[in-house]
């Protein structure tokens, strides 16, 4: 994708050589499959992302041998970081509040009440049965 950032920064940053004219990032950790680097627009100290290599908008886009490495770097990022509170966030899709259309996952550490990231979370009432009938219709579908 020529056009997408995060795909650009990885050109920028490749292991053995420098593209040219492609993004430079704070790079944390490269690997084949796995890019973090710092935020340039962070919420917090030590807000990173990790993002597969592989390009897919959403997180349903990228083959699941893609995946395998980011938590287990994003975890490594916030014990680097000296987080004692953080979030891993993931957003898919504009009305999720995704911006660019690749997918990258937030390591942000949350040092107090006004820094990092700040979370409405409007509970719905629960219908136990229509939750049971859910629960029945995702199970088939898996």
């Amino acid at each position: 994708m020529s056009a997408c950032i995060f795909c650009k920064i990885i050109k920028g940053n490749q292991l053995t050589r420098r593209i040219i004219g492609e993004i430079p990032c704070f790079k944390l950790f490269e690997s084949d499959k796995t890019l973090a680097f710092l935020d340039i627009n962070p919420l917090s100290k030590g807000h990173a992302l990790v993002i597969p290599k592989f390009h897919g908008a959403k997180l349903t886009d990228i083959p699941d041998d893609q995946l395998n490495e980011i938590l287990p770097v994003a975890k490594k990022l916030a014990t680097a970081s000296g987080a004692v509170d953080f979030n891993i966030l993931q957003n898919n899709g504009r009305i999720a509040h995704q911006v660019v259309d690749h997918v990258h996952f937030h390591m942000i550490p949350k040092p107090d009440e006004k820094q990092g990231l700040g979370v409405g979370w409007p509970q719905q009432a629960t219908d136990m049965e229509a939750l049971k009938a859910l629960s029945e219709e995702l199970k088939s579908k898996m």
